[in-house]
């Protein structure tokens, strides 16, 4: 999964989908670059419960953060405590 809706998002979600270890890539919110090659939610990237439901939901394996909000709100933590690996840069 990954989280933003900009274009560094854009850039990770079509290199993530080269790697033929990646199925599927889910983007919270996504834009419509990212709805072209993946699978847009329609989750804020700051609704912190909803991105965990969501990772649960869905079985990430792997969350790549891109906005500093959800960073500094702690995402990461809420992430890794649900045994999902999560960084952002």
């Amino acid at each position: 999964m990954v989280v933003g809706g900009g274009g560094r998002e854009h850039a990770l979600v079509w290199k993530l989908l080269q790697s033929t270890k990646v199925a599927d890539v889910y983007v919270a919110p996504g834009n419509a670059g990212t709805a072209a090659i993946a699978k847009n939610l329609d989750i804020s990237p700051t609704d912190l419960d909803a991105l965990s439901r969501a990772a649960k939901d869905n079985r990430i394996d792997l969350a790549v953060i891109g906005p500093e909000a959800p960073l500094a709100a702690g995402i990461v933590d809420i992430l890794q405590s649900l045994g999902i690996p999560a960084f952002g840069p």
